[in-house]
């Protein structure tokens, strides 16, 4: 499937990339060369293969939860750049409206 240059650039544009012509060209090969290639993966008959989603059968690879202590609030906050009553202060990355 071949992808023109307009193509490459609204994904590179969505991605947030700056490409310059060389590397748009060299990316538009590269992208339609997989995208050959599944094509060529959507030839293949699957239909006697069942739908999966886990294929190694586990059930739960997580612990339970415990409760243990922690470190203390002095120790937790002591390298901390900036605090305010007692808690971590960070530099806001919401702007209000």
């Amino acid at each position: 499937m071949a992808l023109t240059l307009q193509d490459v650039e609204h994904v590179a544009r969505l991605a947030r990339l700056r490409l310059s012509p060389a590397e748009l060209e060299k990316m538009r090969d590269q992208l339609s060369n997989i995208l050959d290639h599944f094509q060529m993966l959507q030839q293949i008959d699957v239909s006697a293969v069942p739908p999966t989603a886990q294929v190694t059968d586990l059930v739960n690879v997580l612990r339970e939860d415990e409760i243990r202590p922690s470190l203390p609030h002095e120790q937790a906050l002591a390298n901390a750049p900036e605090q305010q009553d007692g808690m971590f202060r960070v530099r806001a990355i919401f702007e209000e409206e």
